[in-house]
């Protein structure tokens, strides 16, 4: 059940809940990368670190910054900064450099 019953547009302009877009049998956009916070100067520089770091891997994927609390909630992130690799938290917390990014991606999409 979504927080008081609101239903979010997700990026592939489907409407779900938070918990339904949480869910990877939910949503088409599933392997999306995600950075969770709400729009810090550190949630910033993951975004952009993230970035940096697929395009030294040569994959042109967008990383998408979600600042919706009832969304970062439903991934049970209680601290942003966070990493969402294909609807797994990877990181919360803290910002990650370009090489450490690598290093998840790599362990979550082998």
């Amino acid at each position: 059940m979504s927080l008081f019953g609101k239903k979010k547009k997700c990026c592939c302009e489907a409407n779900y809940s938070a918990e339904e877009m949480k869910a990877a049998e939910s949503c088409k956009c599933n392997g999306r990368i995600k950075v969770l916070g709400g729009g810090c100067s550190m949630c910033h520089e993951l975004q952009a670190n993230t970035q940096a770091a697929l395009e030294e891997l040569g994959i042109n994927e967008n990383v998408e910054l979600i600042t919706d609390y009832s969304v970062i909630a439903s991934y049970g992130v209680m601290s942003t900064p966070a990493l969402v690799i294909d609807n797994r938290v990877v990181a919360y917390g803290k910002v990650l450099k370009p090489n450490e990014i690598i290093k998840l991606y790599k362990e979550v999409r082998r």
